[in-house]
């Protein structure tokens, strides 16, 4: 089992680099200030995506919280009736 998970890591590393490579070929090839706008460009991307994920992940603990109250609020009304 250590070998595959091994092997399996040895491959994700292998991924990981020839990705960095490409990562580093694509903004050497470009001019500097461009490389750099284009880093701060994706960096915003990347930060603004962050914040609608933290925004969903709140809304469905709303939800589910909002459901919870709605689950005991028609528990008590059976119990009334």
């Amino acid at each position: 089992m250590d070998e595959v998970q091994d092997r399996m890591r040895d491959v994700a590393e292998a991924v990981k680099d020839g990705m960095r490579q490409i990562g580093d070929v694509s903004c050497a090839i470009m001019p500097r200030d461009l490389a750099h706008a284009l880093g701060e460009v994706q960096k915003a991307v990347l930060s603004q995506m962050r914040c609608v994920a933290d925004w969903g992940t709140g809304w469905i603990d709303e939800r589910v919280a909002g459901g919870d109250r709605l689950r005991e609020e028609w528990r008590q009304k059976c119990r009334q009736t």
